[in-house]
């Protein structure tokens, strides 16, 4: 009898203690806050237009200290969405966030109308401009959008009238758009031409996919961009950021990272015929200089192809005769507040411009470390490194800096013979400590003795881009106003004979090749040293060794 009493005792305190636990388990599981679109009076029809219904989830969510806003499977049309802090959406399988086609002209309603900016003489309109967007948000923080939907920007504009045709779609002749830059360019109210008509918007228009501006702790996450307008995403101010796992396939930029702090780009695709794919920038759109800095772009894929040919998978290039596909890698133009502590690594160019790290507007531009890239069908420079004095900027600001700029391990075929290598800075202000290594191009070839005589202007008030400089005068690379240039492990060639040298060095102090391999046609010099201070040449099949440590005005190699 004892026995049994003390079994049953036994068994009571272990029924006891597992309820106990059991309660302390189920208090301390998270209270999950899911808001459901649907909940709110959205269709998800793809016709009416569920605005209200979204930003009254996301205000829900954001009244009850944050959550999670849910688009089940449906098409969500919609003008301007609004971002909260601690608000997560996220888009499930099957579910569309769809930019409603804008208004008439003149009527009211549509997109949010575009702030107020003083500072929108330094910058075009799109940069200068957040509120105008499909999903957007302000001073936030702990902001995520998640999920493996899609965001559809049909009825976003991409700078030119209120909205922009889809492929295949018949472009409506454009109006006559007002000449750039305006009359009163150089003056205190457009001194560069902007504000412009050119590419100004009126309210009611959208042209951004997401934006986001004064932001921290953001998530980009998993869901697909198409045709997102002038930008996929722009963001500004915005740090500790993350982008991964994105597919964009879009009419212009895929993503503006503009001013930025603590940012990972990641495991992305971006297709982007017509502009950049994955842009650097840091204008003055916010009155004062900021550096985008602290920034790694990882495993990510950039291309060129006809908008939407990524997404189904076709991958179609251009037909001729309407321009070279853009879908690059790219640090400026806008670059007022420079970039600082940079690492690119594990990236693929395909059927696209090459990367491009332009510093034009007085910004610093230091510390940079690109590494492992393949490139292949590249309509111009694979490298192009340029420092400007464009100086779009308030208060006349001195030229910038360049410098400390490491690229290594890339391999690139089928690449255009236009350009080559392009290091460029201007008289006076060198780019300074460029180390290239462990590096395969294999050019086009084609080029001809007259091009290898042309004169390559300076144009250092230009907009920075490979093709303002003409065909140039070496098919492998060409270094310009250049201080300690580093080349190690270097293979450059050419496919058909090209009568151009490889190499030009001009204006260039202190440049080291080891193993630089760039053969010439015969009774053309490999290298062109010109106005040259400072150069060594060691283990370099097809050259002397050589060594140089008094200005050289001209000689060949």
């Amino acid at each position: 009898m004892r026995c049994s009493s003390l079994r049953i005792r036994h068994s009571l305190i272990l029924f006891l203690l597992g309820a106990g636990l059991a309660g302390c388990s189920t208090l301390s599981q998270p209270v999950v806050r899911t808001y459901d679109v649907r909940a709110y009076g959205a269709a998800g029809d793809g016709k009416a237009l569920d605005t209200e219904a979204i930003n009254k989830a996301i205000e829900a969510a954001a009244a009850a200290g944050g959550g999670t806003v849910w688009f089940p499977a449906g098409i969500y049309a919609s003008y301007s969405i609004h971002l909260k802090s601690n608000v997560a959406l996220y888009l499930d399988a099957g579910a569309t966030i769809l930019a409603a086609d804008p208004p008439p002209a003149g009527t009211p309603g549509g997109y949010d109308a575009p702030e107020p900016n003083a500072w929108d003489k330094y910058q075009d309109f799109g940069h200068t401009h957040w509120h105008n967007s499909l999903i957007w948000g302000e001073n936030l923080e702990n902001v995520s959008i998640l999920g493996p939907g899609r965001i559809f920007g049909k009825g976003l504009s991409r700078g030119y009238g209120p909205k922009d045709p889809l492929p295949g779609e018949p472009r409506p002749p454009r109006p006559p758009i007002p000449s750039f830059p305006p009359p009163d360019v150089g003056t205190a109210t457009a001194p560069f031409g902007y504000p412009n008509p050119r590419d100004t918007l009126a309210a009611g228009i959208g042209n951004k996919a997401i934006a986001l501006k004064n932001c921290r702790n953001v998530i980009l996450r998993d869901f697909t961009i198409y045709h997102g307008g002038h930008f996929g995403i722009l963001a500004i101010a915005t740090d500790n950021f993350t982008i991964d796992n994105l597919k964009i396939d879009t009419n212009r930029d895929g993503m503006d990272i503009d001013c930025c702090r603590n940012v990972r780009v990641s495991n992305c695709t971006v297709n982007s015929p017509n502009d950049d794919g994955i842009c650097l920038k840091a204008c003055f759109g916010l009155g004062y200089v900021r550096a985008t800095e602290n920034l790694t772009i990882t495993n990510c894929q950039v291309s060129g192809f006809e908008e939407g040919t990524l997404l189904d998978g076709t991958l179609k290039p251009k037909p001729p005769g309407r321009g070279g596909p853009t879908g690059r890698i790219k640090f400026g133009t806008e670059g007022n507040g420079g970039f600082k502590n940079i690492t690119i690594s594990n990236c693929m160019f395909t059927y696209s411009s090459g990367l491009a790290l332009e510093e034009v507007d007085g910004g610093w531009m230091e510390d940079v470390t690109i590494t492992n890239l393949t490139m292949r069908d590249i309509v111009n420079a694979p490298i192009f490194i340029r420092l400007g004095a464009r100086l779009r900027g308030p208060d006349n600001p001195p030229v910038g800096v360049a410098r400390r700029i490491t690229i290594s391990n890339i391999v690139a075929s089928n690449v255009s013979p236009a350009h080559g290598i392009l290091i460029s800075g201007i008289p006076g202000y060198r780019i300074e400590d460029v180390t290239l290594s462990h590096i395969l191009i294999e050019y086009k070839g084609g080029g001809t003795k007259e091009q290898a005589a042309r004169a390559v202007p300076e144009d250092e008030k230009a907009y920075p881009e490979p093709g303002r400089f003409g065909t140039i005068p070496s098919w492998g690379m060409f270094a310009r106003h250049v201080q300690g240039l580093s080349l190690d492990h270097i293979e450059l060639r050419a496919l058909t004979e090209d009568l151009r040298p490889a190499i030009i060095l001009d204006e260039v102090k202190n440049a080291d090749f080891d193993h630089v391999k760039a053969l010439s046609a015969a009774g053309v010099p490999t290298v062109v040293l010109k106005n040259v201070d400072g150069f060594v040449a060691h283990n370099c099949p097809g050259l002397p060794d050589t060594r140089r440590d008094q200005p050289v005005a001209d000689e060949k190699l």
